[in-house]
Parts: structure tokens; sequence; C-alpha cells
């Protein structure tokens, strides 16, 4: 398969391809005239790491986890491991997320809106608010 070919049967871009091969964690055959060949499991590999990177692990975390899962002697453990670590790492995004949410529902609700020049908005972006 081409790139062309490869990126519609994996859903990613050809520019993702190429940064994955850049990087070392896919190696396509290239024939004589230099294009690159996409075998089915070069296709698999980028079909794995499309769900990896859309679930939000790293490249590193990706890398790691594609070693893993050709290494048929591995630990499940050492898989589980990862993927608490970056539920983890979910969860303080959303705790930080959801802070965020309701500091800015508390300033929207406080704002008239109006024609006046004051805002609560504002002032709590410029400090006022936590200065007095």
């Amino acid at each position: 398969m081409n790139i062309g070919d490869v990126s519609t049967a994996a859903d990613l871009p050809a520019k993702t391809i190429r940064y994955y091969e850049e990087i070392g964690l896919i190696r396509p055959a290239r024939g004589q005239n230099g294009y690159r060949s996409f075998s089915q499991s070069d296709l698999h590999k980028l079909r794995f790491l499309g769900r990896a990177r859309a679930l939000g692990f790293s490249i590193e975390d990706c890398r790691t986890l594609l070693a893993l899962y050709e290494n048929e002697g591995r630990a499940s453990s050492e898989v589980r491991k990862i993927a608490e670590s970056h539920l983890r790492d979910i969860r303080t995004k959303i705790t930080t997320l959801d802070a965020m949410r309701q500091t800015l529902e508390h300033l929207v609700s406080t704002c008239a809106g109006d024609d006046r020049p004051d805002c609560p908005i504002l002032n709590d972006l410029g400090g006022s608010a936590h200065e007095k």
C-alpha cells in the first residue's frame, strides 16, 4: 500500500504517518524508487497508534505500548501501569477543568453584561478580586 491508501485505511493524515516514521514508531519498506510501501502489519500498527492517541496517550506511552503489544512475553501489569498513570492524569485534568468551569460560570453569572464599565470578569482576570 502507498501512503495515500494506508492513510485512508488507518484514518490518519499522511503527515502524521510520515511523522510516526520519522520518530521510529513505524518502519515501512522503501521501494527502489524511494516510495514507502506499507504492509498489513504497518496498517495494524497505525490503527493501534491512532486509537492510543485518540485516548490521549503520549507519543512515548504509545512507543512503550506498541513495544509491549508486539512482545508476546509481556506482563499485562506493565500495560496496566501505563494505563493507570494516564487515567490519573486524565482525572487531574478533569478536576482542573471542572474548577475552571465553576469559576467561569460564577464570573459570567455576576457580570451584568450591560453598558456599564464595571465587569467582575475583568476584575478577576486583573487580580482585583484576589487583592481585596
